[in-house]
């Protein structure tokens, strides 16, 4: 693990913080680091509104989708609402139907068969829109590339509005209405929306024209919170605002599906950390192993008892997910080995037989281990589909731009892509990734980093500190959980291994002098049990949480890693 501390913040400004909000330097400089310089842009932080969120008509083509809406609903036209199959699109498509059909009842959904179809606008979905006198879709989470799609569905005379956040093309569809903030042409304020964000601010602009306030939409957010924590994005200006008030509709008033979930996995308050790894991984599953549909009709039930049974559904889904994704994952790092693959730059591995709904997590797990940029392929119909992970820093969609000649389509993230070529251009392919990675990436960045917030002595670990440390939440990428380093360091004498396989690590530290003394978790770091042995003085890096057990809560150190 690559150690990195943060560079100190400006002195002056923090000095201001300290004495403007009446906190710990630590805490001021903290914010400081995420760009809060002012009480004011504090007091945001600390307390987001909905108030601040951006006027939705900044952005580019609002006007002429709020129109379009507005006149199939005059007019009882008949709406089709079409979502990716993963979490940010099931939620969309959730989020849009919902709030469309308390005005119309001419709405259906349409999630394409992620096997059948494929990513994004589908053919198959415009031939269904057309067989059924749709005369509009609103596309969410997709289509900002579907150029020829679009034209397809103007010569069957139905019309397109796009809601997307992936990076756009060399080419705009030419729909009614395409939002995307990163449209070049786009002005919009706040660049980093999820595609059900995208949905919201639509929502939003429409319910400004029917008289109601942003507030009324509060129950849609729980969504769009979802959405955020599951696509990865910024949780930092207009993400955070939603992710916040999003998470207090699922905690207080949760709709019934969300319910369900949280009721059967007997949690009754969960964090942005536990919609990432509790409720998207169940909400993806559905269609990584059966149909995205079955998401939707869980996130819109509004009877409880049948969102129960949706929710039983669902976790059955999740079972066989995690079943497939374990067996494929030992194949793919059995595979590695083999080829010794962690001696280049990348990591692409294909088996025409891996079940295409989970080569995504598979992608995931392999780039924690080897930590390259990620390929894993399987067949698809008749060509090859991959999904692309990479590591922190490097761009893995720019460099499957400088590959395109050997793919027949592309789209992503910065993170995190996916991709279809024919079978024989596949060694090509893999020659050609291998080439850009080693060219382009700074090989730091193939050694994990863990980026330390601030440097601290354990005196400084006060409830009063981190119940300050909890506001700083929800957590996310610009806005991650603080993690802290201490020097001088010994275990009390209790270290030891623990888990079935002894894989972690658990002990009690004291820092040297006047110091208090804190349990503590290292997750993984089993084998560096030897480092706090014998009295051995030691530095650990860590972040700091609560451990609850038979009713009593303390503060614990959960380690990042530790260093002689």
């Amino acid at each position: 693990m690559r150690w990195t501390l943060k560079p100190k913040p400006n002195n002056e400004i923090v000095e201001n913080l300290v004495k403007s909000l009446g906190v710990e330097r630590t805490v001021a400089s903290l914010l400081v680091q995420r760009g809060i310089e002012t009480f004011e842009q504090a007091r945001k932080f600390f307390r987001p509104s909905l108030k601040d969120l951006h006027d939705p008509f900044l952005m580019k083509d609002m006007e002429k989708a709020v129109a379009r809406i507005e006149k199939a609903l005059d007019n009882e036209e008949n709406i089709l609402v079409f979502g990716d199959y993963d979490v940010d699109g099931t939620t969309s498509v959730a989020l849009m139907s919902s709030f469309l059909k308390s005005f119309s009842p001419y709405v259906a959904t349409y999630i394409p068969d992620r096997y059948e179809e494929g990513y994004g606008v589908s053919y198959q979905g415009i031939d269904f829109a057309a067989d059924n006198d749709i005369s509009l879709i609103i596309a969410l989470d997709c289509g900002i590339k579907a150029v020829e799609k679009v034209a397809y569905a103007k010569e069957k005379g139905i019309d397109f509005i796009i809601c997307d956040h992936h990076r756009p093309g060399g080419e705009i569809p030419s729909a009614v209405a395409v939002l995307d903030p990163k449209r070049d042409d786009c002005e919009y304020p706040y660049k980093e929306l999820c595609g059900c964000g995208v949905g919201f601010k639509l929502i939003q602009a429409l319910a400004a024209g029917k008289g109601l306030k942003t507030e009324n939409l509060l129950p849609y957010l729980d969504l769009v919170a979802t959405a955020i924590g599951a696509d990865i994005v910024p949780i930092t200006g207009e993400n955070r605002i939603l992710a916040y008030h999003g998470l207090h509709v699922i905690n207080v008033a949760p709709r019934a599906g969300f319910k369900a979930v949280l009721k059967q996995l007997k949690k009754e308050t969960i964090s942005i950390t536990d919609v990432v790894f509790i409720l998207a991984p169940r909400i993806n599953a559905a269609g990584r192993m059966k149909h995205g549909q079955h998401a939707v009709n869980l996130l819109t039930e509004e009877d409880e008892d049948t969102a129960v049974q949706f929710a039983a559904e669902i976790e059955n889904f999740n079972s066989d997910r995690r079943d497939t994704d374990k067996s494929i994952t030992a194949e793919a790092l059995a595979q590695i080995e083999d080829l010794k693959e962690q001696e280049r730059h990348t990591t692409v591995v294909y088996q025409e037989n891996w079940h295409k709904g989970v080569i995504g997590i598979v992608a995931s797990r392999l780039t924690e281990t080897y930590y390259r940029p990620t390929l894993v392929f399987t067949k698809s119909g008749e060509k090859l589909a991959a999904s692309a992970r990479s590591v922190k820093g490097f761009d893995v969609y720019d460099a499957l731009e400088a590959c395109k000649e050997h793919i027949e389509q592309f789209g992503g993230h910065k993170y995190a892509a996916g991709l279809t070529l024919l079978a024989s251009e596949y060694e090509n392919f893999k020659l050609k990734f291998e080439e850009v990675v080693s060219e382009t990436i700074d090989k730091n960045l193939l050694t994990p980093e863990i980026s330390i917030d601030a440097e601290i002595d354990l005196k400084e670990i006060t409830p009063k500190f981190y119940r300050i440390l909890k506001q700083f939440a929800p957590f996310g990428p610009g806005n991650m959980s603080p993690v802290f380093m201490t020097r001088n360091l010994r275990d009390t004498g209790y270290g030891k291994c623990v888990g079935a396989d002894e894989s972690h690590l658990k002990c009690q530290l004291k820092q040297e002098g006047e110091s208090p003394v804190f349990n503590v978790i290292g997750f993984g770091l089993g084998k560096k049990l030897d480092i706090i042995a014998r009295n051995k003085v030691f530095k650990a890096a860590y972040a700091i949480d609560e451990n609850h057990y038979n009713g009593n809560v303390s503060l614990q150190l959960r380690l990042k890693d530790i260093s002689e």
